[in-house]
């Protein structure tokens, strides 16, 4: 009888022991699933460049977090493309916790306290360089990086800068981007023009060495000392005699009292992901307004087939209209009332304006109730996924190409030019005010499929077609990340005037003119867009190649 009872627990445990063997075979699968080539396991970052992207990546396989990330890869894209960003402009990060709390650190530039009183009178009327002084913004990366920093810092603060330092003392090869670039600093007196020529006075080229010796000081400076060193130290008052030499009026008591804030997130639900992006004066509220329009139309794979893609480009045409008359509401909180620019990101706007939106025609100015402004180029974006899943999305900018073209001597700081983005969107500026702005560092998730995007954008005013393009494709017409970067697009100028990529459809293109929009093709277009994508335990991350960027992770 005993012997039966111990037969039967034999029947009974093998299978027992065959599911427990089972289960850990598929957890053990499961966890430790390979990830296709490409595709990475842990942690990622996105940047302009492969050197910085790199950099980033190395900061957080040393345990480093993901504004630790962010914060290496901006500095060394100041130097790969000091056309674009560096120290002597502003940023704005968006960060989402492990917890899923998003914050938003906001160091953009802002007006001194003694600005040109006639400053708007100076706006131009058509696109040019806005060179000069008197359009330097008090800058801001610095102060940001700081705060990011200290709130969500793992390794030490010097050891962020040291890579950055090493490059800029030694040199490096003049990048592809920034050669193109170069030609525009044709002026001979140009202080700048001196730090991109050889010993006979002729500019770089691509693959010439070029250094950033005293920029190296600089940053040693304050890695060794803190951002203060930038703000009250020597270096600020070898930035303010600079600047004030150059014909500008940024005081020293501009850079004591200059604060980065941190605030909350905007957010926005787009059917089943959340997206989270700063509020104004950055462009968020502008590209959740386009998104949430286009989501009503239903958009699917199918909406980019025959017929329907040219009905889908020109809904978002039109869409991309009103949003051109919604930017005038894009302003600092602390000097304007944010009101309208909350309505913007509402549901039920969206709404009314999509029943405004014709499958067929197009109409005047006054039906979007556009107010022409200056485009603007530039600008730099990084996308951080950390091990832990910290995820950060910063955009960082000295404006146009090559910011005001005013150059620190004695600090190797080269000034932004932000008080430009003023023009044409306002009739009034206060000293204190950040100008408004196309940046739109944003955060997706979605809780359901557990997947997150962290997507931003340069290129000014063509940050918010950039970024709304890119999910569009991704999140709903059903291509890869990198195939929904890659896609030619077409943005919507502050005239009206549909710019489209060299390579964008022409039938949709044809079709569009026949409708009666205003067309042309520029031989240049600067919309870059980075992003990271997590799901299924596996991270995607993709480096725009209009910039010849190359995203790293491991």
């Amino acid at each position: 009888m005993a012997r039966r009872k111990d037969k039967v627990c034999l029947c009974i445990s093998i299978p027992i022991v065959c599911i427990i063997i089972l289960i850990i075979i598929i957890c053990a699968t499961h966890f430790n699933e390979q990830c296709t080539d490409g595709l990475y396991k842990n942690a990622a970052v996105a940047a302009d460049s492969e050197t910085c992207s790199k950099i980033g990546r190395d900061i957080l396989q040393l345990g480093g977090s993901a504004v630790d990330g962010a914060i290496a890869t901006l500095l060394c894209t100041s130097i790969i493309n000091p056309q674009s960003m560096g120290i002597g402009g502003g940023s704005i990060f968006t960060i989402r916790e492990q917890s899923g709390r998003v914050r938003v650190i906001n160091a953009r530039e802002t007006v001194p306290k003694a600005f040109k009183a006639d400053l708007l009178a100076m706006c131009p009327t058509t696109i040019q360089p806005m060179e000069g002084a008197h359009w330097i913004g008090v800058p801001g990366d610095i102060r940001g990086y700081e705060r990011a920093h200290k709130l969500y810092g793992r390794l030490p603060w010097a050891s962020l800068f040291e890579p950055t330092i090493k490059m800029a003392r030694e040199g490096i090869p003049v990048p592809y981007v920034l050669s193109r670039f170069l030609p525009l600093l044709a002026k001979p007196e140009s202080p700048l023009r001196l730090l991109f020529q050889n010993e006979q006075g002729e500019l770089l080229k691509e693959g010439d060495i070029v250094r950033f010796e005293k920029l190296a000081d600089t940053l040693e400076i304050i890695a060794e000392q803190g951002a203060d060193a930038l703000y009250v130290g020597d270096i600020a008052k070898d930035l303010v005699s600079d600047i004030q030499s150059a014909g500008g009026t940024i005081s020293l008591e501009d850079l004591r009292s200059f604060r980065a804030s941190e605030l909350g997130a905007w957010e926005v639900a787009l059917g089943e992901y959340e997206m989270h992006f700063p509020a104004p004066p950055a462009g968020g509220a502008t590209l959740s307004f386009i998104l949430n329009t286009m989501l009503g139309f239903n958009l699917n794979p199918e909406s980019l087939e025959g017929d329907e893609k040219v009905l889908t480009f020109q809904r978002y045409i039109e869409t991309c209209k009103f949003a051109n008359g919604l930017k005038k509401f894009i302003k600092d909180p602390k000097f304007a009332s944010q009101t309208e620019a909350v309505e913007i990101i509402q549901k039920h706007f969206a709404d009314k304006v999509r029943a405004k939106i014709s499958p067929d025609r197009t109409y005047d100015a006054s039906y979007y109730n556009v107010t022409p402004y200056l485009d603007s180029h530039g600008t730099t974006h990084v996308s951080v996924l950390a091990e832990d899943g910290m995820a950060v999305s910063v955009t960082s900018t000295i404006n146009h190409i090559f910011g005001s073209r005013i150059f620190s001597p004695k600090t190797g700081i080269l000034l932004n030019n932000e008080l430009a983005d003023f023009c044409g969107k306002t009739d009034q500026i206060h000293a204190g005010e950040q100008p408004p702005s196309s940046m739109s560092p944003a955060i997706l998730y979605s809780p359901s499929q557990k997947h997150i995007v962290v997507i931003g954008a340069s290129g000014g005013s063509m940050i918010t077609t950039g970024v709304a393009l890119t999910l569009m494709n991704f999140l709903w017409f059903g291509k890869t990340l990198q195939d929904s970067i890659n896609a030619p697009v077409v943005f919507v100028d502050s005239k009206n005037v549909l710019n489209f990529e060299p390579l964008f459809d022409k039938i949709v293109l044809e079709s569009l003119n026949k409708i009666g929009h205003k067309v042309k093709v520029p031989q240049m277009f600067y919309n870059v867009v980075n992003a990271v994508s997590k799901k299924n335990n596996c991270i995607e991350a993709i480096s725009d190649s209009r910039k010849h960027g190359k995203a790293a992770g491991y």
